[in-house]
C-alpha cells in the first residue's frame, strides 16, 4: 500500500511519518511538503504546496490514502483554500481513501476564527471524497506546555474562564492517524483524540505548580487583558488573535470531551497532561514562545 502524509515536515507530520515507517508492514510512505528536504529520512520525499495545486496533483498520484495536515498558518481563509485545494487535488488523482485531521472546536462559526477552516474542509471532504475518515484532536498539551512556560515568571497562568480541556499528546494524535492509515473499517468514521481526562484551569494551575515547585494560580482576565497579557509575555503578534479563538472556545465547552479513541486507534491510552508537562517543561526556556 501506498501511504501519503501531506504536511510532513510540520512537528506532527514528522511523527506521523516515524510511526508509519517504525510500523513497517512493507508499505511506501510518502512525505510529501513545500519543503520535503525537511521530510524524515527513509520515506519517499515528494514536494507539495497548497498554494499550488499543480504540485498536489503530481504528489498524491498514485497513493492509495493520504493524510492532509493543515498548514501552520492560521490567518482568516488561508487554511479553508488549503484544505479545499488538498481535497480536490486528492480526489482529481484518484487517492482511495482520504483522512482529515481536524480539530475538537469544528463547528459553523463566524468565518474570522480559526475553526472555521476546519468546519469548511470537513464538509468539502464528506462532499467530495467517495471515502474519508476525519480525525478531530483535542488541544495539544505539548503547546499548552510552551504557554505555561512562558506562565513560570509571573505565577499566573490566565484564561478568559473556567474551562475543561481534555489536552492530547502530539505523538498520540500521531499514532491514532498512523492508526487509522494502516488499518481497516475507518471509512466515513468521525475519532475524536482526546487526552485521558480533562483538566480544568486550576488543576492546570496546580499541575505546573507541583512540576515547577513554585506557587502558581489560576486567573480570569478580560480578552483586552489577556491580549496586553500575551504580549508583554513576548507572544508573536500573529499568534494572539489565534490564542484569543482558542480560549474563547476552551470557555465554551468545545474541547470538553473525553473519547476512547486514541486507545482504539493507537493500541495504547494517551498520555496525560502531567506527563507531557513534566516532559515539555524540563526541555523548554521560560520565555518559550508557541508554535
Amino acid at each position: 500500500m501506498k501511504i501519503g502524509v501531506s504536511g510532513a515536515s510540520g512537528h506532527l507530520g514528522k511523527a506521523v511519518v516515524a510511526e508509519l515507517m517504525a510500523r513497517g508492514g512493507g508499505h511506501d510512505i510518502v512525505g510529501i511538503s513545500r519543503t520535503p528536504e525537511a521530510v524524515r529520512s527513509g520515506a519517499v520525499r515528494q514536494h507539495g504546496d497548497y498554494d499550488r495545486p499543480e504540485t498536489l496533483a503530481e504528489a498524491y498520484r498514485g497513493l492509495d490514502r493520504l493524510l492532509i495536515i493543515p498548514s501552520s498558518d492560521t490567518r482568516p481563509g488561508l487554511r479553508d483554500r488549503h484544505f479545499v485545494t488538498a481535497i480536490d487535488a486528492a480526489v482529481a488523482a484518484g487517492v482511495g481513501q482520504i483522512v482529515m485531521m481536524s480539530s475538537a472546536a469544528t463547528r459553523a462559526v463566524d468565518a474570522a476564527e480559526m475553526f472555521a477552516s476546519y468546519f469548511t474542509g470537513e464538509q468539502h471532504l464528506m462532499r467530495t471524497a467517495p471515502r474519508w475518515t476525519i480525525l478531530r484532536m483535542n488541544y495539544y498539551a505539548e503547546s499548552f506546555a510552551q504557554v505555561a512556560a512562558m506562565s513560570l515568571a509571573s505565577g499566573i497562568l490566565a484564561g478568559l474562564g473556567e474551562s475543561r480541556v481534555a489536552f492530547v499528546s502530539r505523538d498520540d494524535v500521531a499514532v491514532a492517524a498512523a492508526g487509522i492509515l494502516l488499518g481497516e473499517g475507518h471509512a466515513g468514521a468521525i475519532y475524536g483524540a482526546t487526552g485521558p481526562a480533562v483538566v480544568t484551569g486550576a488543576e492546570r494551575a496546580a499541575l505546573l505548580a507541583d512540576i515547577a515547585g513554585k506557587p502558581m494560580r489560576f486567573v480570569v482576565l478580560d480578552e483586552a487583558q489577556l491580549r496586553r497579557g500575551m504580549a508583554q509575555a513576548g507572544v508573536p503578534q500573529q499568534y494572539v488573535q489565534a490564542m484569543i479563538d482558542i480560549e474563547k472556545r476552551f470557555v465554551a465547552g468545545d474541547f470538553d470531551v473525553v473519547t476512547g479513541d486514541v486507545a482504539r486507534l493507537a493500541g495504547r491510552f494517551p498520555r496525560t497532561l502531567s506527563d507531557v508537562l513534566a516532559k515539555q517543561l524540563a526541555a523548554l526556556a521560560p520565555r518559550s514562545v508557541p508554535v
